[in-house]
């Protein structure tokens, strides 16, 4: 069998140095707040500052040990300047053996609602800062990228280019105002990219299974899928967010979900654009919420995690013509129920599953 990357995607809000997050996150340790009051499950490492780096070292080992050798880090741009970078910057990449992990950016460019704060989480419809961007500021950014990441030498790569996956394609193109403009931007990007020193950006996208997009046709004059429309503006790959985005949670039990989860991963490979599986460790986002979401991933136990991660190995082996990326919801998503991290539930259940399907084996 291949030798996997598995990529864990990392939420960077469990810190206390990030001083704008005062407005979700009163006690200033972050995200830390809500699942101390609300989360089933608790941290068994404690509520650690990610944004150290002794801490980062301690997690980069307990990672790398269970065959997960990538991080995904969630990368915010509100209001001309980063969000949540210090995870990043001051944790991971100052650990001293960040080396053995590589890394790649999520540009999570949504807008940022009152979702965060436990006191106000009902309101969705307030917008805190909004998450598209123009071309003049995406250049910016982009530069920025280019200089402060994407040279590092643990940044993850396929076929020499640097991954940077998009979480949201609606707000990407209502930024550059049309289609046209939106592969402009990007065609520039891969320029300044090459420019650099490499082979182009690897441009990813986070698929939906919903009509995110109809607005966007509907502006457009166009019938695309939205597989098409990513391959148009010069998207290499796509791949999903989570579970919750690929079928319905409604009375779905998480092994019944793997087989639904398969079945998409085989369609999305015929589309057109290159798929990379995703595997979710569960859904439960009530922690955040003001009301009851009956939409709950159920008895995603380590043992039916294994065997996602197992079927995702098998599938990863039918595609040999492309990189052994596995996607995985997530390192520490502790309010959406979704985390390796080891709690007071499963303890190291979820990182031995891991460990089992992706290490033992090899």
């Amino acid at each position: 069998m291949r030798k996997c990357d598995v990529a864990a995607i990392i939420w960077p809000a469990f810190q206390k140095n990030e001083p704008r997050a005062k407005i979700f996150w009163e006690e200033r340790y972050g995200e830390w707040q809500t699942v101390k009051e609300r989360s089933p499950g608790q941290p068994l490492w404690g509520y650690v500052n990610e944004a150290d780096p002794y801490v980062m070292e301690m997690q980069i080992e307990a990672a790398t040990r269970s065959g997960v050798n990538v991080f995904i880090y969630d990368w915010y741009w509100y209001d001309n300047r980063p969000f949540l970078e210090q995870c990043l910057n001051d944790g991971f990449l100052k650990a001293k053996n960040n080396e053995k992990m590589k890394f790649y950016l999520m540009w999570a460019n949504h807008d940022a609602s009152a979702l965060w704060d436990k006191r106000n989480s009902d309101d969705f419809d307030t917008i805190i800062w909004q998450g598209f961007q123009n071309r003049e500021e995406f250049e910016r950014i982009a530069e920025r990228i280019i200089e402060k990441y994407f040279k590092l030498p643990n940044y993850y790569q396929i076929d020499g280019k640097p991954v940077f996956m998009i979480y949201e394609l609606r707000n990407l193109i209502k930024g550059f105002g049309s289609l046209k403009a939106t592969k402009e931007a990007l065609a520039w990007f891969d320029k300044k990219t090459k420019e650099a020193g490499f082979k182009g950006v690897h441009l990813q996208h986070i698929r939906y299974e919903f009509e995110q997009l109809d607005e966007i046709r509907k502006k457009e004059g166009v019938d695309m899928t939205e597989e098409q429309i990513a391959k148009e503006l010069g998207y290499s790959s796509m791949t999903h967010y989570q579970f919750v985005n690929m079928f319905s949670m409604e009375d779905v039990t998480y092994e019944e979900g793997i087989e639904l989860a398969k079945k998409v991963w085989d369609e999305k490979s015929e589309s057109g654009i290159t798929y990379y599986p995703h595997v979710s460790l569960g859904w439960n986002r009530n922690p955040r919420l003001q009301f009851h979401d009956p939409f709950i991933l159920k008895e995603n136990t380590p043992e039916s995690v294994e065997k996602a991660f197992r079927e995702a190995r098998k599938w990863v082996d039918k595609h040999p013509e492309q990189a052994p990326l596995i996607v995985v919801n997530s390192w520490n998503e502790w309010t959406e129920g979704s985390y390796f991290e080891p709690d007071t539930i499963n303890g190291y259940g979820f990182l031995d599953a891991a460990r089992k399907a992706f290490v033992d084996e090899d």
